[in-house]
């Protein structure tokens, strides 16, 4: 009988050692996922400020604007859940901007026209929300999207190749329409 009590309080402190031990690695693979997490929000927080600076550098962003632009990404949890879905999404979203705002910084350097792109981001941060919880996933999904859009500036080159494109084409004569048609036939 006593052999039987020991070996079932022996097979308890297995199974209790066994739980803690499991349970330990569960927590510690829970914190690895979340630093994970953080590691890609401080990644994709860190490209973002790289490209400010370098537009603060260029004199295309006014440095009261990197607040209200880096404030983009900083509230995007406010009031999403933290799922690799919404990470996402967040990383998504911060390479639209910067590459719209890389793209546009390109631009101006090919053309030297920089007013028109000082002021879409002038338009482009007057349009942020000014509360946190109103960077919402319908601000996120909807509006901030075209809000990007809106920072690029047009081609100045574009109106010249069309006014170049009709400038060399010739009107057709009445004998080259005659001999369209008569292909056509």
């Amino acid at each position: 009988m006593t052999y039987v009590v020991f070996f079932a309080l022996l097979l308890l402190i297995t199974l209790l050692a066994s739980y803690l031990k499991i349970e330990s690695n569960r927590k510690k693979a829970i914190e690895a996922k979340k630093k994970l997490f953080n590691k890609r929000v401080s990644q994709v927080n860190a490209r973002l400020k790289t490209k400010l600076n370098e537009l603060l550098d260029a004199k295309v962003i006014r440095p009261k604007y990197i607040p209200r632009i880096q404030a983009i990404l900083s509230n995007f949890f406010v009031v999403q859940p933290h799922t690799d879905e919404n990470l996402q999404q967040l990383e998504d979203i911060a390479d639209l901007l910067i590459s719209t705002l890389t793209n546009e910084l390109i631009k101006v350097n090919q053309t030297n026209f920089i007013q028109s792109l000082i002021d879409n981001i002038q338009y482009f941060v007057s349009e942020l929300p000014q509360q946190g919880i109103l960077y919402n996933k319908h601000f996120y999904t909807n509006a901030l999207p075209a809000l990007i859009s809106s920072i690029k500036t047009e081609d100045l080159s574009q109106p010249t190749d069309i006014a170049d494109d009709t400038a060399n084409t010739t009107p057709p004569t009445p004998d080259s329409q005659l001999v369209q048609n008569a292909s056509v036939a």
